[in-house]
């Protein structure tokens, strides 16, 4: 199967969501790269793990004909890093507020890192039949926490479909990167 994309030689834009969004959360900027003639895909990130989330991305890579430019929001940092980019059509990755992880850093390492950092305190645990645990950031920090240069009407919207990211993922440590 190939992803039919068009934009008369210019590459895809390939959107990579992190942790607590989801696809949708590019709706803004897909609309302005169609106005502007780029083809563009948001991939749903399934927020597994870091290895099994990068896998998946080249799985969808791998479907996509010409140019690609991968564009990455935080934890989808982790995830462009560690996709396998040799071989494939990638001609470039774009960090957006996202982790550009060295290889043994994980996105919990990165997160508390320098000083001012609250995610761990606004995380709501979930814990799952397989002994794991989802994260989800608390419904009511949501806005402060991560989408502040979002309307409060908007980072509700967000906080209420955001997708959760598995602890494991998380403190996942990152492979050589791709950048």
């Amino acid at each position: 199967m190939t992803i039919t994309t068009t934009g008369a030689g210019k590459p895809t834009i390939v959107l990579v969501h992190g942790a607590f969004a989801e696809s949708a959360s590019w709706d803004g900027v897909i609309a302005r790269l169609l106005d502007d003639g780029y083809p563009a895909v948001a991939v749903a990130n399934p927020l597994r793990g870091v290895r099994q989330d990068a896998d998946y991305l080249g799985t969808v890579l791998s479907a996509i004909d010409g140019d690609i430019v991968l564009v990455d929001h935080s934890y989808g940092g982790m995830v462009i890093s560690n996709v396998a980019v040799a071989g494939t059509n990638v001609t470039g990755l774009v960090f957006v507020g996202a982790f550009a992880p060295v290889a043994g850093e994980s996105a919990a390492e990165l997160s508390g890192k320098f000083p001012g950092s609250s995610l761990g305190e606004a995380l709501a645990p979930v814990k799952l039949p397989d002994g794991g645990t989802d994260l989800y950031i608390q419904q009511g920090r949501y806005h402060h926490q991560f989408a502040a240069d979002s309307s409060p009407e908007r980072a509700a919207v967000m906080a209420g479909t955001q997708r959760p990211i598995t602890d494991a993922a998380l403190n996942e440590a990152s492979g050589e990167p791709a950048w």
